[in-house]
């Protein structure tokens, strides 16, 4: 069975307002690396539960370029970002984040464009060594100073530019 995750119907311009000005920020910042980051226009394929699975990331930093073939990847990025959306909103958070989980990928950031917030997941292990998102922390205008990609301290995000304020 092939699953392509995908659900786009109707985003609002905001939407792409902060995947445009995510992977502009990050894309300058990582010219000289081995990383890379993509907006959604890439999908990844995965076999997940026995069932080969698509999805197409609103941003990803990808740190293993080569393992691709057209326009899919099929190793896993280190970073991917979700930009909520009235459709995508539960999937983001319920299937979506629990395929992210399976994979292992270090680092989930659910994006609120209407109310101007980052929550950050981290990826650690259980007592069982099952991966599991713990919330790091969520960043809004009032504590803004500290938003960050965990696994990449060295990229500077800033959140009145992410969100076009």
């Amino acid at each position: 069975m092939h699953t392509i995750l995908t659900d786009m119907a109707g985003a609002y311009i905001e939407h792409s307002d902060v995947i445009t000005a995510f992977t502009s920020i990050v894309y300058s910042q990582l010219k000289n690396s081995m990383c890379r980051v993509y907006p959604d226009n890439v999908q990844y394929k995965w076999m997940v539960d026995g069932a080969e699975k698509t999805v197409i990331p609103d941003a990803t930093i990808n740190c293993r370029v080569h393992a691709k073939k057209g326009n899919s990847f099929y190793d896993i990025p280190r970073f991917v970002m979700e930009v909520l959306s009235d459709s995508t909103k539960k999937y983001d958070r319920g299937e979506k984040m629990e395929i992210y989980r399976k994979m292992e990928i270090d680092e989930y950031w659910i994006v609120d464009w209407e109310k101007r917030q980052v929550e950050i997941y981290n990826l650690d292990y259980d007592e069982h060594q099952e991966p599991q998102y713990h919330l790091f922390k969520t960043v809004t205008k009032e504590n803004k100073q500290e938003l960050e990609i965990i696994h990449f301290p060295h990229i500077k995000i800033d959140f009145d530019e992410l969100f076009n304020i």
